[in-house]
C-alpha cells in the first residue's frame, strides 16, 4: 500500500522529468572563432569579450549552452589557410572571424558553414558578397567602411599636423580594398597644396625599411592603413612613428593608447556585440546569405595628448571637440 509520503515523492518527481529531459537534451551549438591575433593572456578574451558580452545578452553562455573553438594564428598569417579548415573538419555551426585575410581563409575552407565577420572593410569588391543587402553565399556580417574612414583620417592627420608638406600612408600591398583607395587619398592631399606617399609593407619585417623610405623621403606624418597587419602590429608600428618623431593616425583605439596621436574608427565594443546577433539568427535557422550586412552605427576619435606635447603639437580645437576620448 501506498504512503502519503510516498505518493507526494512521485508527484514531484512527475513534474520534475520534464524538466530534467529538457535539460539534458538542451542544444550545445558550436561556435568556431578564428582570429589572426595572438590568444589573450588568462581568461580574458581581449576584444573578443564584447562578442561574448553580445552572446549573453542573447542567451548564449560558453560553457553551457555553446562550445566556442578558438583559433588563434598568433600574428602569422600564413597559418589562418590551416586554422580554417581546421574548424570545417569540425563541423562548427558557424565561424565567426575578422578582417578580410581571415575571412578569406575561412571561405576557402567551406562553402557551407555559416561565416560572420567582425570587420571588414568592402565586403563586395574582397568577393565576399554579391551585394550588402543580398550577400548571397554562407558569408555575412559588419562592414567597417575602411575606405571612407580613411579619407576622414586623412583630413584629422591634416588638420593636426597643417605644417607638414608631405603625409604618407603605410599599405600592405596583398590587400586589394585598400590599394584601390591610393588615388582617391592622393587626390584629397593634392588638393590640399601638399604630396603623399604610399609606403609598402607585407610583414612586420618589412617594417624598418618603410620608415627609412619614409625618412629618405622627407615624411612628416602618418596615416596607418586599417589592415590586419598594422592592428596586430600596432605597438611596433607606433614605437616606429614615434622614433622617427612622425604624428600618426589609425584606424583603432590601441594604437593611440600605444602612442599613436590619433586613432578615428569604429567602435568595435558595439560593432561585435552587434554581431552576436547574426550567430543568434544563424543559430536559429536563418541563412547567412540571406542576412543584409550592417554598416557601423558608432565611431570613436581617440587622441593622445602626451604624443601631442611630445611631438610639440597643439590640437585645434576643431579636433577636441570631436573627441569621445583623450589620453593625457
Amino acid at each position: 500500500m501506498t504512503t502519503r509520503r510516498e505518493l507526494l515523492w512521485w508527484l514531484v518527481a512527475g513534474a520534475l522529468a520534464p524538466r530534467c529531459v529538457m535539460a539534458q537534451a538542451q542544444k550545445v551549438w558550436h561556435i568556431g572563432v578564428l582570429s589572426p591575433e595572438s590568444a589573450p593572456v588568462g581568461a580574458d578574451r581581449g576584444v573578443y569579450r564584447h562578442l561574448l558580452d553580445g552572446l549573453r545578452d542573447l542567451g548564449y553562455v560558453e560553457g553551457k549552452n555553446i562550445a566556442i573553438e578558438w583559433r588563434y594564428a598568433d600574428e602569422k598569417f600564413e597559418r589562418l589557410p590551416a586554422l580554417a579548415a581546421d574548424l570545417a573538419q569540425l563541423k562548427v555551426d558557424v565561424i565567426v572571424t575578422t578582417q578580410a585575410t581571415s575571412i578569406r581563409a575561412a571561405q576557402s575552407a567551406t562553402r557551407t558553414i555559416p561565416i560572420v565577420f567582425l570587420s571588414t572593410g568592402d565586403p563586395v569588391a574582397n568577393g565576399f558578397a554579391t551585394s550588402l543587402a543580398h550577400p548571397g553565399g554562407n558569408i555575412t556580417g559588419m562592414s567597417n567602411q575602411s575606405g571612407d574612414l580613411d579619407v576622414k583620417r586623412l583630413e584629422l592627420l591634416m588638420s593636426a599636423a597643417p605644417k607638414v608638406k608631405r603625409l604618407a600612408e603605410i599599405v600592405n600591398p596583398a590587400n586589394p580594398s585598400t590599394m584601390k583607395r591610393i588615388a582617391s587619398l592622393q587626390a584629397i592631399v593634392q588638393k590640399a597644396g601638399k604630396e603623399f606617399l604610399a609606403v609598402q609593407a607585407r610583414t612586420e619585417n618589412e617594417f624598418a625599411a618603410a620608415f627609412a623610405t619614409m625618412t629618405r623621403e622627407r615624411v612628416g606624418a602618418l596615416l596607418v592603413s586599417n589592415d590586419v597587419l598594422f592592428i596586430v602590429h600596432a605597438p611596433r608600428i607606433v614605437a616606429l612613428a614615434l622614433q622617427h618623431k612622425l604624428p600618426s593616425i589609425a584606424g583603432v583605439r590601441e594604437s593611440t593608447e600605444a602612442g599613436a596621436l590619433m586613432s578615428y574608427g569604429v567602435d568595435r565594443t558595439d560593432q561585435y556585440r552587434r554581431t552576436a546577433k547574426y550567430v543568434d539568427k544563424i543559430l536559429k535557422g536563418a541563412k547567412a546569405g540571406d542576412l543584409p550586412i550592417e554598416q557601423p552605427t558608432k565611431f570613436e576619435l581617440v587622441l593622445n595628448m602626451k604624443t601631442a606635447r611630445t611631438l610639440g603639437l597643439k590640437v585645434p580645437n576643431s579636433i577636441l571637440v570631436q573627441a569621445t576620448k583623450v589620453i593625457e
